[in-house]
């Protein structure tokens, strides 16, 4: 067998975070890279790599990141944390009623062809873990089920699966909600309770299906940390408990369990190193409750939060008083992100003295429980997108406070997918579609090109709705003669406009009455197409590549240009740094 893992990369090539869903093939049992089944069609890498091979942790193991998940107060029972202190006793676990709970999740996967956008790839199937919540809801982890096109579950001791659905899914927290509409499904069935964020040292048990047999599986460590935490499929700043005990493939979505048989968390990534041994990471209850309660909320997922802002520490004396800092508090902002509503009240220059009344630390810190210090990002997680969180700021040596409504942070090029299949529109065999992360994956970065993988991975959108159009790829015609080797490559302008995203661009096609259409590319390269020519070859390219339609589904709708004339768009990118882990230093921070 091999197991399919998704990964971030970090600290060189001998160290790794793996999520830990569990992809069967006949292979040897200790192989851990992901390979296709001998004589089959390569299998899904899910490979989600950050946005640097250094972003993730550094040589000291210390993670750094936007912290989220503070528990909610809410009246429904379901979200309510469990106090009860039912010890369960070691030689009773193999009774315990909440092993019960814990179920078996198997998804077959039909993830999307980024390269070829109009198709899916060949489907794969995964195994991995969820538990019961009650309400006839299961939670597991967003990448077990990523992509589904079929989640069937399967009680411990039955021999029957069940279909499930795909309520919700949060890629930054890495959480999926599933429903089961059996009812046979639930008889006799105690769900579990979230307990409460547990100390340093505290026993844990991991309970869930990983490689190595068809039956449940128990192993047993501590909590050896609880910090911000780096996510690898959502590649989000999250608190994350570290614990030393066992998590495999096929571990993902099962809960991690206190001595009071309270669930204190969800299993879903370990580091790999040559360098470190038994690191596994859980998702606290904390996080899992915020998603729960968001989902209640709304009726949907909305995600988390961000202020939007790059900020720098203030840990030099000399700093703090260049601006008029008189305590050693506050952290200095460098960049502020222009679709943010941050931008709105924040400047470059300002010190961020303190959010919601919490005083924060030179170091962009603030308290944490007793004797601890947190990234000042935790206290982001008690917001949900669209709340207002007050400021204390001072610019030019004046304190005053400022109030900034908090959203999901809007990502150029994306890590994820809406809707789960890419946008694309043909132009004469010009195959056009925004970049995004899996684009890049799949693509390999060597063909992306240096100036473009830097846009990508350092450039900030400026209005909400941007996008990076390339041209993936050129299917060879008559019409497009001499353009046949061009690809991955950024299209900037159609006959002088400024193209802001994929739908833009169709739109600009379509309502164009000149007798060519001039594509400027990077580099000041042209591509120029006789506009009659290319709308009478569109059929015949599609008949020969076996190509059902010339654009996606969703830029057949009419281009509504909510975004109007955007100032400087035609103006470089103001590049700068989306993440300080990208660039392996720790005193820029981005919340």
């Amino acid at each position: 067998m091999a197991i399919a893992i998704a990964s971030c990369c970090f600290s060189g090539l001998t160290s790794a975070v793996k999520l830990i869903r569990y992809v069967p093939t006949h292979r040897s049992l200790v192989s851990l890279a992901p390979k296709a089944a001998k004589g089959g069609a390569p299998q899904k890498k899910y490979q989600r790599k950050a946005k640097d091979d250094n972003s993730y942790l550094y040589g000291d193991g210390k993670s750094q990141g936007t912290a989220f998940g503070i528990q909610r107060k809410e009246k429904k029972e379901e979200l309510q944390f469990d106090s009860k202190e039912s010890l369960v006793e070691a030689g009773n676990l193999q009774e315990a009623a909440f092993l019960n709970a814990v179920v078996k999740v198997y998804c077959t996967h039909t993830a999307p062809d980024y390269s070829l956008p109009w198709q899916k790839q060949r489907q794969y199937t995964s195994t991995g873990s969820a538990f019961m919540i009650g309400d006839g809801k299961l939670l597991t982890n967003a990448h077990c089920v990523e992509h589904d096109t079929q989640v069937k579950v399967k009680r411990r001791g039955d021999d029957k699966k069940y279909v499930a659905k795909v309520l919700a899914r949060g890629v930054d927290c890495d959480i999926a909600l599933l429903s089961v509409e059996h009812k046979e499904f639930w008889e006799e069935a105690k769900p579990l309770k979230l307990g409460r964020l547990p100390r340093l040292q505290d026993a844990v048990t991991v309970v869930g299906y990983p490689l190595g047999g068809d039956t449940i599986s128990v192993t047993k460590g501590v909590v050896s940390r609880i910090e911000v935490t780096s996510y690898a499929h959502g590649s989000s700043d999250l608190l994350g408990i570290q614990i030393d005990a066992a998590i495999n493939p096929g571990n993902s979505g099962g809960p991690a369990f206190n001595d009071q048989g309270e669930c204190i968390g969800v299993a879903f990534q370990v580091y790999r190193s040559e360098e470190a041994e038994n690191i596994g990471y859980v998702i606290p209850t904390t996080v899992v409750s915020h998603f729960l309660n968001d989902y209640e909320r709304n009726g949907k997922y909305t995600g988390f939060p961000c202020l939007g802002v790059l900020l720098q520490k203030l840990e030099n004396p000399a700093l703090r008083a260049c601006l008029k800092v008189q305590s050693n508090e506050g952290v200095l902002v460098r960049r502020v992100e222009p679709t943010s509503d941050a931008s709105k009240v924040l400047k470059e220059g300002d010190v961020i003295m303190s959010f919601d009344g919490v005083h924060v630390g030179c170091e962009g810190t603030v308290p944490f429980r007793s004797n601890e210090r947190i990234a000042f990002r935790y206290l982001i997680s008690q917001k949900f997108a669209g709340e207002v969180a007050e400021l204390g700021v001072i610019r030019a040596g004046i304190f005053m406070t400022v109030k900034v409504f908090l959203n999901p942070r809007v990502h150029l090029v994306p890590y994820h997918i809406d809707g789960g299949q890419p946008s694309y529109i043909i132009v004469a065999g010009l195959v056009f579609t925004p970049l995004s992360e899996p684009l890049i994956e799949e693509e390999c970065e060597d063909s992306i090109g240096l100036k473009l993988l830097t846009k990508a991975r350092y450039s900030l959108a400026r209005f909400k709705g941007e996008q990076i159009v390339i041209l993936s790829q050129v299917l060879a015609n008559e019409a497009n003669i001499g353009y046949e080797d061009m690809g991955n490559q950024q299209v900037l302008r159609l006959n002088g406009t400024r193209i802001k995203n994929i739908h833009h661009l169709a739109h600009l096609v379509d309502s164009s009455k000149d007798k060519y259409l001039v594509f400027e590319f990077e580099d000041n390269y042209l591509a120029v197409l006789e506009r009659e020519i290319a709308i009478s070859a569109s059929s015949q390219i599609l008949g020969d590549y076996g190509i059902p339609s010339e654009r996606s589904p969703d830029l057949v709708e009419p281009y509504v240009d909510s975004l109007g004339d955007v100032h400087s768009l035609d103006q470089e990118f103001n590049d700068s740094p989306v993440s300080s882990l990208e660039i392996g230093f720790d005193g820029l921070l981005w919340t």
